[in-house]
């Protein structure tokens, strides 16, 4: 693989215009489709089951003239297969899949013939033969079922093996091979290539049009997909194959992971492909964490055939993947939004309910600061005690104002208190705090750290105590961006009894106040949207002359979107620092968002604030878990504290 791969491989599935019974013909739209995907980098080209001769000869496969011709056609795509390969740079050529009839012994099998450069690599023929309804192709092929072990064979003028066990290395990648009604059997062949180490399957399929079939057959190729922990590249022929039954609409699609990668319109006319750029690095994250998938075992053996290095792409150039720039917030329709938005309050709203009936409290005490994050945790909270019954007049909120209050937030807070109904407290902490700096002597003309943590710390103090004196517990209101980072005060504003944002990203924090704005709280629409639309700031920095926020937190440690981009790849997939870099040039370069040299600063500050925040994460208070990513210590995120980020920061040095 290249220096810029990052484990990337981009794979195509072809669809030829067919020439029933044809074999000359159709193996001049492979070629030319082939020589196409060589053109495009790919490293993977999927042909539909038997392409060479077209899937709908029916008693033609029976004559000795259409298997020859057959034949002759697969040596013409071999050697012209391999006059491409010696005219790309470097020799390069992809793995190329084509279905073709070949007998053996005295036996017919409907096969995927694997070559590359001009050399057959292995046979592998189908295993399980529809024969019901439209399909009978129990009168024509013998199933592979007893090729068990792969036997020598020759073929088109080559010494190969043909058997239903063989898997083909190609770099990173390790490639299964199945024919069509094989993956709508209960137990396919790809589960057994799968636990034996396949991370992309390919089908060359036949599969013809009927009303919704279509449905379900990207149900069921997405499901193994998501099943397998694998890519899934099914390729179905299309225009040209016979029409006197059926009618073939070129049903291809390329999952991976669950994910669609790449779908072909159907019904078109003449040839067409679809690409994808597969990230078998993800694949093999995902799977390494999967200890069901890692444990599973089986007696099936096969053989493995080398099949060289895949095509140095340049993704650089052409990338065929969407990169996500905020990743952890919903996307898609309207109802997709409402219904991911509001699966996630139920999670945060049922978990703080059973926390409050679990202990036997009914008063909930929160900091509400007017800043996004205390507004999502009253909302919650709000939510909570309607879903148990009580008043929301036992839900207590307090503000702080401290030397950085300003009049937007202060103004903020107690408007959506008010709105919502719940009980408000004000505490100022400008006395107690000026007398504990002046009691450790600290000036307080000097805004360091200590005059910062001071204020965070009297806040939780305030807070605690107030739950003690109403026998309520604290709802924390820090989220898991602040976490990440560490922006949070040790003992401060990182502690209270029921942490509801703990996993939930400022992205997400914005999104559903945002939703929350207009889908459940109208009442108090307009102040939501003004919390949505205030700089995000600690507040602990005086104001400016007209008591202005002074201290925005993105100033200070960065743009959230990018650290939450930054904490999606890294925690999620387990991403090296220069893949997390291209990936994030990917998102936002092009829209012209941020320049290379921006997030490369602030990826340099998340590893340097994430290694060295540990301690922090260590000794989180409880909360529910969101989304696929936490930092909770006693779940999702174990790591010493003093673990150095340098060995993730000299890799982005080096760039």
């Amino acid at each position: 693989m290249t220096d810029n791969s990052f484990g990337f491989m981009r794979v195509a599935a072809a669809m030829p215009r067919v020439w029933p019974a044809n074999p000359a013909k159709n193996g001049k739209e492979i070629i030319a489709m082939a020589a196409e995907a060589l053109a495009r980098e790919a490293s993977i080209v999927v042909f539909p089951e038997l392409c060479v001769t077209g899937y709908t000869c029916a008693d033609l496969f029976a004559q000795e003239h259409l298997l020859k011709g057959a034949e002759d056609t697969v040596a013409q795509i071999l050697a012209e297969t391999a006059v491409q390969a010696s005219a790309a740079p470097g020799g390069a050529a992809p793995l190329i899949a084509i279905g073709a009839p070949v007998p053996f012994r005295g036996r017919l099998y409907n096969c995927a013939i694997l070559i590359k450069a001009g050399r057959i690599l292995g046979i592998v023929p189908k295993t399980y033969l529809p024969n019901a309804a439209e399909f009978y192709e129990m009168r024509w092929f013998q199933s592979g079922d007893k090729l068990t072990e792969p036997q020598p064979i020759t073929y088109a003028g080559q010494q190969t093996a043909i058997g239903i066990r063989q898997l083909f290395r190609l770099g990173r990648a390790v490639v299964g091979v199945e024919i069509c009604q094989d993956l709508w059997v209960p137990l396919p062949p790809c589960t057994f290539a799968a636990i034996a180490g396949a991370n992309v399957i390919l089908n060359l399929s036949a599969s013809n049009e009927a009303l919704c079939k279509q449905d379900y057959r990207k149900m069921l190729v997405q499901s193994t997909s998501a099943r397998l922990n694998a890519a899934y590249i099914y390729c179905s022929c299309g225009y040209g194959e016979s029409t006197q039954d059926l009618v073939w609409g070129g049903s291809s699609v390329i999952f991976e992971n669950n994910v669609l990668q790449a779908e072909n319109k159907r019904f078109l006319r003449g040839n067409s492909a679809i690409y994808a750029d597969l990230d078998l690095a993800k694949l093999e994250s995902v799977r390494a964490r999967n200890v069901n998938f890692r444990d599973v075992y089986t007696r099936q053996e096969f053989s493995f055939v080398d099949a060289g290095e895949p095509l140095a792409t340049d993704f650089e150039k052409e990338f065929l993947r969407a990169v996500d720039p905020h990743p952890f917030v919903p996307s898609g329709n309207p109802a997709e939004l409402t219904a991911r938005c509001r699966e996630i309050l139920d999670i945060q709203t049922l978990g703080l309910c059973n926390r409050l009936e679990h202990i036997g409290c009914k008063t909930a005490v929160l900091g509400i600061s007017g800043g996004l994050d205390s507004t999502l945790a009253l909302l919650v909270t709000a939510i909570a005690f309607d879903k148990l019954g009580w008043d929301r007049s036992r839900i207590i909120g307090v503000t702080m104002p401290g030397f950085g209050t300003s009049g937007r937030t202060r103004s903020n807070a107690d408007i959506l208190m008010e709105k919502l109904g719940v009980t408000r407290r004000e505490v100022s902490i400008v006395p107690s705090v000026t007398m504990h700096l002046n009691d450790i002597g600290h000036p307080l003309d000097v805004t360091d750290a200590t005059y910062e943590n001071a204020q965070a710390r009297e806040r939780t103090q305030i807070l605690m105590d107030i739950a003690g004196q109403e026998g309520g517990i604290v709802v924390g209101t820090g989220d898991l961006s602040e976490l990440a980072l560490g922006w949070c005060t040790y003992n401060g504003d990182h502690m209270s009894m029921y942490g509801v944002n703990a996993s939930v990203p400022k992205t997400l924090v914005r999104t559903l106040v945002s939703w929350a704005a207009s889908e459940h709280f109208a009442d108090a629409a307009d102040v939501l949207r003004d919390i949505v639309d205030t700089p995000i700031s600690p507040e602990l920095l005086p104001t400016g002359d007209k008591g202005e926020i002074a201290q925005v937190t993105e100033d200070i440690v960065g743009p959230y979107e990018l650290h939450d981009f930054f904490l999606y790849q890294v925690m999620r997939w387990g991403f090296s620092p220069a893949k997390v870099l291209f990936l994030a040039r990917k998102a936002f370069c092009a829209s012209g968002v941020y320049d290379e040299a921006t997030i490369k600063k602030w990826l340099d500050v998340f590893y340097k604030r994430f290694f060295s925040q540990q301690f922090k994460r260590s000794c989180l208070p409880d909360g529910p878990k969101v989304g696929s990513v936490s930092l909770s210590p006693r779940g999702d995120w174990r790591m010493p504290s003093d673990v150095s980020a340098e060995f993730w920061r000299e890799e982005l040095k080096k760039m």
